[in-house]
């Protein structure tokens, strides 16, 4: 069985048009991050793809089911986790997943065992049974991650799932989402925390304006490496960015300062390394030297810009 397929999908809600012409794929036993600024369409495209909203033109194939086609059978292979709860305040965390499994069919007996089973997966034991309207958004974000797990679905499809989690937390979570993917499942999953993706994913579809985008010119933009010489601080910085100028040969005045540390661009690792070389060599006492931005935030910042479709 495949993973996700999407070919040219669009959705308009009047003269808005969230998601223009979208094509991807996630595949079986990878983590596929689904990344663009706010009004992107992410939300609007997760939509579709759980048979929650329909495209207005495309196809989206989850595994061998069209979801527009036979919902039912899409959502049976489908978790999916919305950025906020929702639906049951009132019910336990308990109550929630064993009312969610029955919905899936599975037995009284079979749902309780399995409440139990994801209630210690996310760690919310202690919570067991608390009304889900007490609990913080965190926990909320861990119970909506056990509702989507409830019938072992093969695809996740999990929007912002570590909004609101402590660090803790955030580590089990990309632990857990590794071993899903390791065990063949297909998982897409949407957030901000770019810094959390980059830990978790093994690729990522980039949306700007509703349009999927190639990444590939801003992947190549030159990358800010930090540099901070031996017993720098703030009144020695712009004589040690000159320092660092000359050693690179750059012209003076070109690099950028940020927090105790010179910036400067390098267009691959291979160029950055060449610099660390020649400022050794230049005899500059190097105590750091690292890219200012992680791969996936730098990608992210030198993504094209438009203004939303109309």
């Amino acid at each position: 069985m495949s993973g996700i397929v999407a070919e040219g999908v669009s959705r308009s809600f009047g003269t808005v048009q969230a998601v223009r012409n979208a094509s991807f794929r996630a595949e079986r036993g990878r983590v596929t991050g689904l990344v663009g600024p706010n009004g992107a369409g992410k939300t609007t495209l997760l939509l579709m793809l759980a048979s929650l909203l329909a495209p207005d033109t495309g196809a989206i194939r989850i595994g061998d089911v069209d979801p527009l086609e036979d919902p039912l059978s899409a959502r049976r292979l489908l978790g999916w986790m919305p950025d906020a709860l929702g639906a049951w305040p009132s019910l336990t965390a308990r109550e929630t997943i064993v009312t969610t499994a029955r919905l899936y069919d599975i037995d009284r007996d079979a749902a309780q065992a399995r409440a139990a089973e994801l209630l210690a997966l996310v760690g919310l034991n202690d919570l067991a049974d608390a009304p889900a309207k007490v609990l913080s958004r965190g926990q909320k974000q861990k119970l909506g991650l056990a509702r989507a797990l409830v019938h072992d679905p093969q695809v996740l499809l999990l929007d912002e799932p570590a909004s609101g989690l402590d660090p803790d937390a955030r580590v089990q979570l990309r632990v857990l989402l590794r071993r899903l993917a390791a065990e063949g499942r297909t998982v897409l999953i949407s957030s901000h925390i770019l810094s959390e993706l980059e830990e978790v994913i093994d690729n990522a579809v980039f949306l700007v304006a509703g349009s999927v985008v190639d990444a590939a010119t801003a992947q190549a933009a030159a990358r800010g490496w930090r540099i901070r010489l031996s017993g720098a601080d703030a009144a020695r910085l712009p004589v040690d960015a000159d320092r660092i100028s000359g050693a690179l040969g750059t012209a003076p005045g070109t690099l950028g300062i940020d927090r105790n540390a010179v910036i400067a661009g390098f267009e691959t690792e291979d160029a950055a390394a060449a610099g660390l070389r020649r400022l050794v060599e230049a005899g500059l006492e190097v105590s750091e030297f690292a890219p200012a931005q992680s791969a996936l935030e730098h990608t992210f910042l030198n993504l094209p810009r438009a203004e939303p479709h109309a």
